[in-house]
This record gives C-alpha cells, structure tokens and sequence, in this order.
C-alpha cells in the first residue's frame, strides 16, 4: 500500500509542479505577447511616420509651386503629363478662400463649395501651416471613401488664400501589415491626440466604425505598455499597445488578440492533461516530466515563432530595402570584401535579384573594380564610426535599380546592417519644383528669382577674370495696344515671339530672363567694352522692330512694336545687384521717355532727373492733401476797345520752398501721372466758387474760361463735374466757358464729342486753345458747337516781324467769321501788337500786355474798370 500511495503522493506533487509550471507559463506568454504588440506598434509608428513625412513634403511642394506660380498651375493637366505622379491618391485639389475648387487632379464635373468641412474652417482660422489629417469620409469630387490630409495656402503677407486637399485611399494607412502578423482577430488603427480614430483593420479587414472608444490623449509621452482590459466594440480581449508619432500629433495602436496568442497554447494543454490522466496510473512521475518537458518545448517554439514574426515584420513590413553584411578580411585584419548573410525580398530587389539568389552573393559579384573600390571605402568607414547615412545618388555602371537612395549603415560586430530607401521619385520632384520655381511658365525663359540667385555668381566670375558685365532692361513700347486689341492670348503669343527673337541675336553664353508683364532682362558676360554692348543692344532693337504675325489670316496686318532699353554696366554702375538693376531701369525709363525704340546707357544725371521727378510727384501729391493750388485771372477784352469781356483761370502751385510754381512746369507731370483728374476739379470748384462770390457781392463779373486736359476726358465725367459744381455753388452755365487744345480734341473727337455736345447743351461755351499749333480740320469746327479760337501766343510773337504772322491772323480770322467763331489772340505784349490786331479786326485779344494773371482777391478791382487798356 506504501508505494502506491507514495506514487499517489507523488503523482499529486507532480501534478501540482505541472500546474504551478503551466501557470508561470502562461504568465510569460502574456508578457511576451505584450511586448509583441509594443515592437509591432513601434515599427507600425514608425511606418506612419514615414507616411505622413513624404505626404508632409509633397504638400509643402506642391503649396510653394502654387503659391510662387500666383495659382496658377493646373493640376489635372500636369498629372497627365505625368508631372503629378500620385497613384496613392484618389484626388488633389485646389479649393479658394470661399471654399470653390480650383484646380484638381480629376475633372471639376460640377460646382460645389467646402467652406463647411471642419478642414476648411481649421486652416481658416489657424495661421499655422502644419498639416492635418482627418477621419474618413466621402470626397465631393471624387465620391470615394478617402482620408482628407490638408493644408493651408496663403496670398502675399500670410493672408489666407484657400486649402490643399489630397484624398488618400484609407488603405495607404494600414498597409503595413496583414492578418500574419496581427492574427484574425488582431487590431491595427491610426488614431489622433484629439481621441478620433482616422482608420483601423481588424486582421485584414478594414473598419467602417471605430474600433477603440478613445477620449482625447492629454498625455503626450503616453506609456506604451500593453493593456488587455480596453473597451473594444466586440467586448474581445486584447494585448495592446500604443506608440506616439515623433512630431504628429498622431498615435498608433496594435491590439492582439488573446484567443490568437492563446490558440496553440490551449490546444496543446488540453492535449497534455489527457496524456498525463491516462498514464498516471502506470508511470506518474515519468509522464508527468515528459509532460512538463513537452509544454516548455511548447513554450519554446511559441517564443521562437513570436521573434521570428516580430523580426519579419521589422524587415519585410516596409518599404524600405535591408540585408546584412559580413566582412572577409586577410591575415593583416583589412577588409577585403562582404558576403550577404541576411535580406528582406526589397533589398535583393535594388539588385534585380530575389532574395533566395541574393543570400550569399558577395560585393565584388556586382561591383566593378572602380566602382567596388568606392563603395568599399564607403563601409569600412561604417564599420570604423560605427554609422554612416546619406542621400546617393546612384551612377552609371551600379547594379543598384533606382536613380536615389537613402542609405542607412550600422555596424553589427564583424558586419554591416544596411537600410536602403528608393528616394528617386522625390528628387525627381524636387528638381521640377526647383525648375517651377526658376523658370516663367509662359516662355519658359529663366524668371525673376533665377536671375537674383544667378547674378552673384556671374558678378564674382566678372570681378576674378577682370572683364566687364552688361545688365540690360528691356521693356516692349505699346504692348498694351496688343492687349486691348486682340486680347490676352495674341499678347501670349507676342511674349513668346519677343523671347524667341531675343535668343536669336544674342549669344549663346548671354542669358535672357523674362522678369515679368513685357519686361526682359539680358545679361551679358565677358564684355571687354561699351561698344560690344551696344552692338548687341541695337541687334535686339532692330529684331524686335520687325513686325509680327499674331493671326493666322495671313492677310491681316501685322503688329509693330519695339523696345526700349537700358544698360548698366559693372563695375562701373554698381557693384551688386540691385544697385545695378535699379540703374538698368532708371536708364530704360529715360530711353522711353525720350523716344521708344530706343537704348540708352546709365549715367548719373539721369539718376538725379529721375529722383527729381520723383519727388515733384510725391510733393504734387502732397499738395492735393494740403490744398497748395492757387487761381489766377488773366483778363480777356475787345481788341477795339479794351472792354473786359472774360478772364481765363490759370492754375498756380504755391509750392512751401519753391514759391510759386508755373503750371507748365507741373501739368505735363501731372497728366503722365494721372493726378491731373484731381488737380481738375480742383479747379473748376474753386472758380465756380470765385464767380458765386463775387456775383453775392454785387460784383457784374464776366465769364470765366478753363483749361480742360484731353486727359481728364478718359473717364467720361467732366459734364457731371461741371454741372455738379455750377449747382453746388449756384451760378449760371453762361458764367463759365471750357478751353480745349486743339492736338487734344483731334487726338480724342471720337471719344469726347458726346461728351462736348453734352456741356454745350448746359449752355457752357466752348473754345479751342493754342489754335495753329495743331492740325484741325474744317469739318470737325464745323461738327462742334464752338465760341471761339484762341490763337497760339507762337503766332502773336510773330506780328511786327514780318508778314507771315499777318497773313497767318488774316486767314484764321476768315475761316472764323465763315464758320461764326470770334479770333481771341493770346500773349499781346506790345502796343505795336495790339494795333496790328485791330488793323486785322481780331475780336478779343489777351496777354501781359493788357493785364498779368491776379489773385481772385485782386479781380473786383479789374471787374470794376471801363477800359484795360494801359
């Protein structure tokens, strides 16, 4: 009885040995499977990571090209020319400010609007440019499930000018790994700090619902140790763990389900437990030592398994190429070559190889001698240091198929872990958004930004070789009339022939850039003198005088334009780049100003005429707000008696240091400038102001003339301002009469006649001023309802002196009286004068000979006089 019940005894000890074991065991596969899910969920993090960076580049590039090219690139049309290569997306768009699509990768079927997306109201209100990442939902342009991954676009000064939408298959995200690795009932999901889950699979099924009811994480160095007591929505238990994305505020969580990590466990107790009940009677403490054995062989195989998928996802989960080397060295410890011990099926693909054929390859197998040589240096020096990185670029004659690679290189012992990354197709990217960047989009010329980034290189080659540099500043005259006449598309078309024409006469070592709107800059380098210069800038002008085609019936009239240009020189005009552009342009101002098609060099004077220009119009603007100007009267009366019968209102500046200025000496500023509508009204409102006073006073005043700019015609409004000051200030249209030049009114009858026979029906007279230095036909005095002509002072200078003027008065004044005008003579000096006009029977006449120009304060005086006659 002793022995069985000592086997009893010890079957129970056994038993209760076999128990605690199969305890402790479990215990440990429960930690081994929670650091499982960690490894996973730190490489998954580092997957992610990977990810949004490229798509964190991509949108970068894309807003910077959007944004220099002013918005004006066209995404549908580049990704068919392959510029766009984006197979990973579902859409690209472009949306505005109001939410409006722009520009996209698909067709714009239909209009609609995203101002109500939560995406569009972040980057609205938010300055920042960071991208943000959204959960899935239905693009409206491309009607598919899609993760919205945006940023924001601005206009000059950070204003903002719309959103970058990418649609992204939800499936980008969690191509990581599959139900292998995460089991059938293994969970994987992106999840944001804010507690909303972007996308999840369960095994290798994709969720519609979240899978983990998440709050908002508060806590940015979240733990990452496993949790099995998360509320998943199918109440299952799972080990968890999550990892925090290096610089996104983004989360990447790894469930494994205990039924899966369990699976072989349970199998193989229940199998065990049978096993050891039915030979317990015959052999307890040997079935149960096998027993115990064959569950910790159990325990073993499930261990080795769990590294060897861990280890598999690390090197097969990405996309990136990995393969270990070992060194052979000779008897002296130098590194004479590597052999290929380990690699996932990417690494042996940079070699055009599968993984089985690649497995023990050495390095001199691919290499050729020069070739291997260099990238032997490159891993003993890994194995030297210990590490080595870097963007290669792979040259001719490598065995390597890609253009770029990242490499990563890690020494292991006697070997070499190596990393490669495919980044062709990035660099490739770069360079086309540097060529963007660099390059006008209409001619294809070199821009703006090319040529401030080029100049400091050329500047120091001209400075070390001691040979001269020419900067020229080309601006086209009258391409504004192609604009207006034909339109945009044939002032594209010119732009491109300019730039055409261009390249054909300059040489090949001389760059032509298009700055902008119709302005070309060439430089030119190893000049030796002003005179090569020269003859390269007067080929341009000749080329660019030759008339252009801009429509396909050939018998239509081609366009005729020119250039104006201006040249610096270095180092003689400056010694950097600004100064020497901005002394190009002052050069091509005065070219222009002085008579188009034409160029001209830089020189100081020219500076200082400009500054001065430029001051005269700071300072006339400056007189607007100050209100400087002043009214003088000059009197006009009957040539027979002297009677007062007018005065005519000259414009004076009462400059604060200059005195009193001229108005000839401001006008023609004023004209170019376009102040001149201004200065205008200014002063018909200060002459019907003068005629209201003196009519309160009792005063029997005369009408009063005013000079009329053919500028302040452009816009149409002179009737409305006159009528609007003669009721503002009360006084009849009779009192007032508007002076015309005669070049002014042929130059602009077309336009302005309407306009003139608008006023003359208000009863406001009319006359043409500085009558003879024009060229006025019959008809068109016939055509206007005129009052009189007022003889340029050119001609009055000329009586006396011969019998020219004479005969020039006594024509005038018959064509006058046939068509029922009066003469008035301007710029009567001399008594001498004034008798020759009344011999003549000149009707009025007017000059310093009769009266100077006066104050308003000093007219009631003159008004008051029977006889101006001195």
């Amino acid at each position: 009885m002793l022995w069985p019940l000592l086997a009893l005894l010890l079957t129970l000890l056994l038993w209760s040995i076999m128990f605690s074991k199969l305890a402790s065991d479990k215990k440990q596969l429960e930690e081994n499977a929670a650091k499982q899910a960690i490894s996973i969920s730190s490489a998954y993090a580092q997957y992610l990571t990977r990810t949004i960076e490229q798509l964190d580049l991509l949108a970068q590039q894309i807003k910077y090209s959007w944004e220099k090219s002013n918005g004006s690139l066209n995404f549908e049309k580049m990704s068919q020319s392959g510029l766009l290569n984006t197979p990973q997306f579902a859409s690209l768009a472009i949306y505005n400010e109001n939410g409006d699509p722009v520009t996209a990768t698909l067709p714009i079927v239909r209009m609609f609007t995203v101002k109500d997306r939560a995406y569009f109201q972040f980057h609205k209100e938010n300055a920042s440019g960071a991208l943000r990442i959204g959960g899935p939902v239905i693009g409206r342009l491309s009607n598919e499930k899609i993760i919205q991954v945006t940023r924001r676009i601005e206009k000059e000064g950070g204003v903002f000018g719309g959103v970058l939408v990418m649609g992204i298959a939800p499936e980008f995200f969690t191509l990581f790994s599959d139900d292998k690795v995460l089991g059938q009932n293994g969970i994987l999901a992106f999840i944001g700090e804010d507690g909303v889950e972007r996308i999840s699979k369960i095994g290798n099924e994709q969720r519609d619902s979240p899978v983990l009811h998440m709050p908002a994480v508060t806590n940015k160095n979240l733990d990452p140790a496993s949790n099995s007591a998360q509320p998943f929505f199918d109440g299952r238990i799972r080990f968890t763990a999550t990892q925090k994305l290096n610089a996104y505020p983004f989360f990447a969580l790894v469930g494994l389900d205990r039924e899966d990590i369990f699976l072989s466990y349970e199998r193989n107790l229940h199998m065990y437990r049978e096993i050891a009940i039915a030979g317990s009677g015959l052999l307890f403490l040997f079935s149960i030592i096998a027993m115990l054995m064959s569950i910790r062989l159990a325990w073993r195989k499930q261990q080795a398994k769990t590294i060897q998928e861990t280890y598999r996802l690390a090197t097969e989960g990405g996309n990136e190429g990995f393969y270990i080397l070992l060194s052979e060295q000779d008897r002296y410890g130098f590194i004479t070559d590597f052999q290929v011990v380990d690699c996932n099926e990417k690494g042996a693909s940079f070699f055009g190889l599968g993984k089985d054929k690649f497995l023990g390859a050495k390095i001199s197998d691919y290499y050729t001698d020069d070739y291997f040589e260099r990238v032997m240096n490159t891993y003993r020096l890994a194995m030297e240091k210990g590490f080595y990185e870097d963007d290669y670029r792979i040259p001719e004659g490598s065995p390597i198929k890609a253009e770029w690679v990242q490499r990563k290189i890690v020494r292991a012992e006697n070997g070499l872990a190596i990393t490669l990354r495919d980044i062709s197709e990035s660099k490739r990217h770069e360079r086309e958004m540097s060529r963007l960047a660099t390059e006008d989009g209409l001619t294809a010329l070199p821009n703006r930004h090319w040529l401030l980034n080029y100049l400091p290189g050329a500047l120091a080659t001209a400075q070390s070789n001691a040979t001269l540099l020419a900067i020229l500043f080309i601006d086209l005259d009258d391409f504004k009339n192609v604009n207006d006449t034909l339109g945009h598309s044939a002032g594209d078309q010119l732009l491109r022939a300019v730039a055409a024409r261009l390249k054909s006469v300059v040489r090949s070592s001389d760059k032509v850039i298009r700055i902008g709107g119709d302005e070309f800059t060439v430089v030119l380098e190893a000049i030796h003198s002003e005179e090569e210069v020269a003859h390269i800038a007067y080929a341009i002008n000749h080329v660019l005088q030759e008339p252009f085609d801009l429509s396909r019936d050939t018998s239509a009239q081609k366009n005729r334009i020119g250039a104006s240009i201006g040249i610096s020189m270095f180092p003689r005009d400056g010694g950097d780049i600004e100064t020497l552009i901005k002394n190009a342009d002052i050069a091509m101002y005065a070219a222009k100003t002085n008579c188009k098609g034409q160029f001209r060099f830089y020189d100081r004077m020219l500076y200082e005429s400009i500054r001065m220009r430029l001051n005269t119009e700071q300072e006339l603007l400056l007189a607007l707000k100050e209100d400087q100007f002043l009214i003088h009267y000059q009197p006009r009366v009957a040539a027979s008696s002297g009677t007062l019968l007018g005065m005519e209102a000259l414009i004076r500046w009462q400059h604060p240091t200059r005195g009193l200025v001229m108005a000839h000496d401001f006008i023609g500023l004023a004209e170019e400038t376009g102040v001149i509508n201004a200065i205008g009204a200014i002063v018909i409102d200060k002459v019907c102001a003068d005629l209201a006073a003196w009519l309160a006073q009792g005063i029997h005043a005369v009408p009063v003339s005013v000079n009329i700019s053919a500028h302040q015609f452009s816009d149409g409004k002179v009737k409305n301002l006159l009528a609007e000051n003669l009721k503002k200030h009360e006084i009849p249209a009779a009192m007032l009469a508007i002076e015309l030049t005669e070049s002014a009114m042929m130059r602009n009858v077309g336009d302005i006649f309407e306009e003139l026979s608008a006023i003359s029906r208000m009863g406001i007279k009319m006359s043409i001023d500085d009558f003879g230095a024009g060229y006025s036909s019959l008809p068109l005095l016939q055509r206007l309802d005129l009052h009189a002509l007022k003889i340029d002072p050119a001609f009055t200078a000329q009586l006396g002196r011969g019998q020219d003027g004479e005969i020039f008065f006594t024509a005038t004044i018959a064509i006058a009286q046939a068509l029922g005008l009066r003469v008035v003579a301007e710029g009567v000096e001399t008594a001498e004068q004034l008798q020759i006009l009344q011999t003549l029977a000149c009707d009025e006449i007017q000059g310093n000979y009769i009266g100077l120009p006066l104050p308003a304060i000093e007219v009631t005086a003159l008004i008051r006089k029977q006889n101006l006659f001195p």
